[in-house]
């Protein structure tokens, strides 16, 4: 009895024994199969982090969230930075043309805005060239001695000599560009400061433009040609103005698509599809509410279609082009910009060459809408005109910030100003306070945003982060 009782305990220990190895067995496998599990859902989810996983998981919600939250993170960043772009820009234009409706009834009229669309070409085309001088860091004082110049010698060659006027107008432009080589070359090469060269620049151009002029100190020339044209001629076609908005807003469309992938291809940033589209609209919104108002008047001006297009072509010429990025790059440091390999001598000169081309550009501009060549554009009123649009625009005093749009915007308020003062009756003593004023802010502001940007752990108004 005690043997097989022996006997029963033992075998009844093996089977314990079994059973505890297959469990064991069982949940190593049933471990392994479920690390498996959870390594393929792991590997899965990692895989759709990568893509669209988070969208998978969570939904698009919690995508748009985030984004979101991007969005306010890039806000913060910017208002600390102070960099907000044009934003401010646009706001102060929003609150000159509010202001100055509620005064007069008149100043959103398609009239007075159809007279401001022209107004602003002749400033806003040397104000480009000043924006690229500005890019580098420097300042040219000669642009408006410069324009008058250009109308000058314009007028000389056509009424006095009787040269057809598209060869006077080559001559007057090749006087701003050969006058702009001569500067950046003495700055540049010679290393003649920027403001002493320019500043005796615009007493010696501002003498030759009088010496043309001679003692009548102005030469009309005729209403009907090609350069009176420049800003007298209207497209008033409603189908051909609308098309061109369209083409316009497609245009700027493909433009940013093909910029998406090309940036996604190389690995870079790009913005969302919820962006370019938003962009999209409101340049949509822009360019049509442009032809419709300006329609209601005498249509589409062709100052301002070839002042567009010149802003256009300046703002792709410095984005995309890798000369336009020499020169942003020579604007945010010259040691820099050389030790990667940028020909700074080169750029300065060509830099300067745009400038006296843009100024004599804006000369002839000048002259067309007065059909004259006078000493208006030389008096200093347009060079101070052409600078307070760029810095006001958003390009930075100190080089290596702004945009061919600076001018644009710029120059908006500026002559917004001045439209605003003509119809309230207001003199120029006062116009010229608040044309200070605005341009002392913008100043004050790009001083205080290259602060933040030199010292990066700061940020607020002066206190720590």
């Amino acid at each position: 009895m005690a043997v097989r009782g022996m006997k029963g305990r033992r075998a009844r220990a093996r089977a314990d024994t079994g059973a505890a190895a297959d469990r064991r067995r069982d949940g190593d496998g049933g471990e392994r199969r479920a690390g498996h599990g959870e390594e393929r859902r792991a590997g899965h989810g990692d895989r759709l982090g990568d893509g669209h996983g988070d969208e998978g998981r969570h939904g698009r919600p919690w995508y748009a969230g985030r984004r979101l939250t991007a969005y306010a993170d890039t806000l913060r960043r910017r208002l600390r930075e102070r960099d907000l772009g044009p934003a401010p820009v646009l706001l102060t234009l929003a609150v000159t043309w509010l202001v100055f409706q509620l005064l007069n009834h008149n100043f959103l009229s398609p009239r007075n805005l159809s007279i401001l669309s022209v107004d602003i070409v002749g400033t806003g085309m040397v104000a480009v060239g000043i924006v690229f001088v500005l890019l580098i860091g420097e300042i040219d004082l000669s642009v408006g001695s410069l324009a008058g110049l250009a109308g000058a010698a314009f007028a000389a060659l056509n009424v006095n000599l009787g040269m057809p006027e598209w060869l006077a107008v080559i001559i007057a432009l090749c006087c701003g560009a050969a006058a702009g080589a001569v500067q950046g070359f003495s700055f540049a090469r010679i290393g003649v400061p920027a403001f002493v060269v320019t500043l005796a620049g615009l007493l010696a151009w501002n003498g030759l433009m009088l010496y043309l002029l001679g003692t009548e100190t102005s030469i009309s020339f005729s209403e009907e040609g090609f350069v009176a044209e420049l800003t007298s001629r209207y497209f008033s076609a409603a189908v051909a103005n609308y098309g061109l908005a369209v083409l316009a807003t497609a245009a700027y469309l493909l433009v940013a698509y093909h910029d998406r992938r090309r940036r996604g291809a190389a690995g870079m940033p790009y913005r969302p599809v919820s962006e370019i589209w938003a962009r999209t609209a409101l340049l949509a919104v822009a360019a049509f509410a442009t032809v419709y108002v300006l329609d209601q008047f005498e249509g589409l001006p062709l100052a301002l279609l070839i002042f567009l297009a010149v802003v256009v072509a300046s703002d792709l010429f410095l984005r995309r082009t890798p000369y336009g990025r020499q020169i942003l790059a020579l604007g945010g440091g010259v040691e820099a910009a050389r030790r990667a390999g940028v020909d700074v001598t080169r750029v300065r000169i060509a830099v300067f060459v745009v400038s006296g081309t843009m100024a004599a550009v804006g000369g002839l501009f000048v002259a067309s809408r007065l059909t004259s060549a006078s000493q208006v554009p030389g008096s200093g009123m347009l060079l101070i005109n052409a600078v307070a649009a760029a810095v006001i625009g958003g390009t930075s005093l100190f080089g290596g910030r702004g945009s061919a749009w600076s001018a644009l915007l710029g120059v908006l308020i500026i002559q917004s100003i001045a439209s605003g003062m003509a119809l309230l009756g207001v003199g120029s003593p006062v116009q010229f306070m608040i044309t200070g004023g605005v341009l002392y802010i913008a100043v004050v502001f790009d001083s205080l945003a290259r602060r933040a940007a030199d010292s990066p752990g700061r940020s607020g108004w002066g206190g720590r982060a």
